[in-house]
């Protein structure tokens, strides 16, 4: 049974009509409203809880906007048994699991438990003594203007390649058809446990993605002749490295959970959102 629902909403986007729905259900519902202090006066009589407490006090997170909104609803409920259940008021919407007409639909099936609950691994990285996780990636970006990121990448400890590129991304299988993606890197598919290092715009031959698998460990060492280099997680800016500096990266499996309905697979959401098509002569053919 659903007793607390928590919102999490886009600081701009129009949400009223995914609103007005959801403050119906969970009235009817006799159940609690909870959200973010500086967003309840957008909701319909939602009660405040701090940020860190927002999933450990609901059975259900709703995140009312598009990925970006997504991924922080993620980020709140690492760690806690709420699943996040995504309706997009957006353009791309990519990991969101509804639009906001199917949202009586979804509650429908979620009072009939006709759902099920799909974890997502997230992927932390360590450095000087922080730690920050992302749920697309971790990527190492040059400073704009700035010489190239030159970085050597271990793997368990063993030295494997040295790249020079405009930046470095380390993508989970959910950011795969984000940041990596646009870089040239591999659709993966949500389920897999495992994390895709891209470079992007690398100035040698080797201009390949590597797929490692969730249990080993990622070093990535800023080289001498790098200049300052960002780091961001899920494209927000969370610190900076110079040469010498290591970031140590690692899986971290079914970090958060979301709701999945059914209504379509991960890979027609892919085909749809991503506009893949094949060879020419192929599609005329089908």
């Amino acid at each position: 049974m659903i007793h607390t629902v928590g919102l999490v909403l886009h600081p701009e986007r129009d949400s009223r009509a995914a609103m007005s729905t959801i403050a119906t259900w969970v009235r009817g519902r006799q159940a609690k409203l909870l959200g973010l202090p500086e967003e309840v006066a957008r909701t319909d009589g939602a009660v405040p809880v701090p940020a860190d407490e927002l999933a450990h006090q609901s059975d259900l997170i709703v995140s009312l906007g598009g990925d970006g909104t997504m991924l922080r609803s993620m980020r709140l409920a690492r760690g806690a048994r709420a699943p996040v259940l995504g309706v997009n008021l957006g353009r791309l919407g990519f990991l969101a699991e509804i639009d906001v007409p199917q949202l009586p639909s979804a509650l429908s099936a979620i009072d009939d438990k006709k759902f099920a609950v799909e974890a997502r691994s997230a992927v932390r990285s360590t450095f000087k003594g922080q730690e920050t996780v992302g749920f697309n990636e971790v990527a190492l970006v040059r400073r704009p203007g700035g010489p190239m990121a030159a970085i050597a990448l271990y793997v368990e400890g063993c030295p494997f390649i040295h790249y020079v590129a405009d930046a470095l991304i380390v993508a989970t299988p959910t950011g795969s058809t984000a940041y990596s993606f646009s870089a040239g890197g591999p659709i993966v598919s949500p389920r897999t446990q495992g994390l895709v290092v891209t470079p992007v715009a690398p100035h040698s031959a080797y201009n390949r993605s590597l797929v490692l698998s969730e249990g080993e460990k990622v070093a990535l060492k800023v080289l001498p002749a790098s200049g300052a280099i960002g780091i961001e997680a899920d494209g927000a800016v969370v610190g900076e490295l110079g040469p010498g500096d290591v970031l140590e990266v690692t899986a971290v499996p079914a970090a958060a959970n979301v709701v999945r309905l059914g209504h379509t697979t991960f890979y027609q959401r892919a085909q749809r959102k991503l506009r893949l098509t094949g060879a020419t002569e192929v599609d005329q053919s089908w």
